[in-house]
């Protein structure tokens, strides 16, 4: 393994510089019209047709600098190589189809060698936030120096994105080659156990043997569901962070928050330091018993770090946020709403945690490196802005919890004159209280279906939204095309710069389905 520099080096009691200053020069040199393409450059007409569709979009042109969000590879044999291994990975049983044990994935790590105690791991679970929260945390650890390898779900586009070293996702080639490496193990794993490895347990065996091979210097891992019996929890974390816990899935994890937890607080391990955000207080009284059950040692938001302050800014938000070690001041983040900023916090504690701040050392990490690594969080389809007039906004929210942290956001950094929303929501989630948090943002609301299986019926959920907002403002599209089309032209009903904007939402796949047919890939 590569020998990492030293972060101590970096630690810093004081302001050692203002990149601060540079960064708002640099951002408020826009004019506001232009913020919504910041990114991208200055938007140009383009057209984007859906895959053998047969409506066009207005939209604005191509992908911005440094989309993290691959697209197909270009070369055709790469292209059929990777559909190849994505069908066969197909055959297998989906992400909503588990058998609750660690026992396949346990296996399949044995005969691999166990990559996954080659290096030092971060395991992150809670309800929502997860990897956005695994994002920023992979670039505070890359700022420092260390070799990252990150494991996220579900993806956005393409299955390469599941996996990534050094922040950016894993070439095509690297991803098939990664999975023929392993694919003799996994028939042996296959042929042994009475059910074959599931979708999610072989694409988690591929994340960790990618990550032994590269060697990183540190994991950043995303449960899948839960935390007890959930593939990943075959790690052995020195840092288990729990983002916020609220209902979902209710018919696998429990139908409180106490019981979500419990389940949940499987990934805290003897000795860990967990990182707790802010969370409903019968879900905190499990996590705490697990804890202390563990020996482990705990941080908790609100208490041991924290937002001091936060304020609206071009293209994001400033705060001040309390660590482990120390305030950091002036943190630009390019991400919009009060629920990015909590998982801001809650990053920072989690890579000081790693590297010792708040135990073995009294020290902050360096602003300025905290700064650089926080100024270039992105956070693909979470209030992610994808087409100026009208604006249009994307984001995976999918649950009721979810809903009103992104109507929050939108509420307080988008003033927006009326606002439409798209909506196609996944069959085993709330739909009702999901539209019911949006209802008071959305003028209308075009209830439509994303190309999951998964995706609520048209008709079933038009009938929920016009009980949640009557008649007069459901229309209804079943294509998503024609939703965002439909979407699009109310809100140029007003004046073109009334200040009208179109929030795509409901679903990882939604936002997906959304994000191709808008260019961003």
């Amino acid at each position: 393994m590569s020998e990492p520099s030293d972060p101590r080096d970096q630690f810093d009691d004081s302001d050692q510089g203002d990149l601060f200053d540079d960064i708002v020069d640099d951002e408020t040199d826009l004019p506001p019209s232009l913020d919504s393409a910041r990114e991208g450059g200055t938007p140009t007409p383009d057209l984007a047709v859906i895959e053998a569709g047969s409506r066009t979009l207005r939209t604005m042109a191509g992908p911005p600098q440094g989309d993290p969000v691959p697209s197909r590879p270009a070369d055709p044999e790469v292209d059929k190589a990777l559909r190849e291994v994505e069908t066969e990975l197909s055959t297998r049983w989906g992400e909503t189809k588990l058998e609750p044990s660690v026992t396949r994935i346990a296996a399949l790590m044995d005969v691999l060698g166990e990559p996954q105690r080659a290096y030092p791991s971060i395991h992150i679970t809670g309800t929502n936030g997860k990897t956005s929260t695994a994002r920023m945390i992979e670039l505070l650890l890359g700022a420092f120096d260390l070799r990252t390898g990150r494991y996220t779900s579900p993806h956005v586009q393409t299955i390469t994105e599941r996996i990534s070293l050094d922040g950016a996702p894993i070439d095509a080639e690297r991803f098939i080659e990664t999975y023929q490496d392993i694919k003799p193990y996994v028939e042996l794993v296959d042929a042994r156990e009475e059910y074959r490895l599931s979708f999610f347990e072989v694409l988690t065996g591929m994340a960790y043997a990618a990550f032994a091979d590269a060697p990183v210097d540190a994991a950043v891992v995303e449960v899948g569901m839960g935390g007890t019996w959930d593939a990943t929890n075959v790690i052995d974390a020195s840092v288990a962070v729990v983002t916020p816990i609220d209902l979902d899935h209710t018919d696998r994890l429990g139908d409180t928050p106490a019981a979500i937890a419990g389940e949940k607080s499987g990934i805290i391990k003897q000795g860990a330091t967990v990182i707790l955000a802010q969370q409903p207080v019968d879900a905190a009284q499990v996590l705490l018993k697990k804890a202390v059950d563990v020996d482990a040692t705990v941080a908790r938001e609100g208490m041991e770090f924290g937002v001091v302050s936060r304020e609206v800014a071009v293209g994001g938000q400033l705060l001040t946020l309390r660590g482990l070690g120390g305030e950091y001041d002036n943190v630009f983040l390019p991400l919009y709403g009060a629920h990015q900023a909590h998982n801001a916090a809650v990053a920072l504690a989690a890579v000081e945690a790693f590297f010792g701040i708040g135990s073995q050392h009294a020290r902050t990490l360096d602003l300025d490196t905290v700064r650089r690594a926080f100024a270039q969080v992105a956070s693909p389809g979470r209030l992610e802005v994808v087409r100026s007039s009208p604006t249009v906004i994307l984001d995976a929210a999918h649950n009721p919890h979810g809903a009103r942290a992104t109507a929050d956001g939108i509420t307080e950094s988008f003033g927006f004159s009326r606002l439409i929303g798209v909506v196609s929501t996944s069959a085993d989630k709330d739909a009702r209280g999901f539209l019911e948090a949006f209802e008071p943002i959305f003028a209308e609301v075009v209830i439509t279906a994303n190309s999951s299986p998964r995706a609520t019926d048209v008709d079933a959920l038009a009938a929920i939204a016009v009980e949640v907002f009557g008649e007069d403002r459901v229309v209804v599209e079943p294509r998503l095309d024609d939703a965002i089309e439909a979407a699009i032209t109310l809100a140029e009903e007003e004046d073109e710069y009334a200040g009208a904007g179109v929030l795509v939402t409901g679903s990882i796949f939604t936002v997906g389905d959304a994000r191709l047919l808008l260019k961003r890939g």
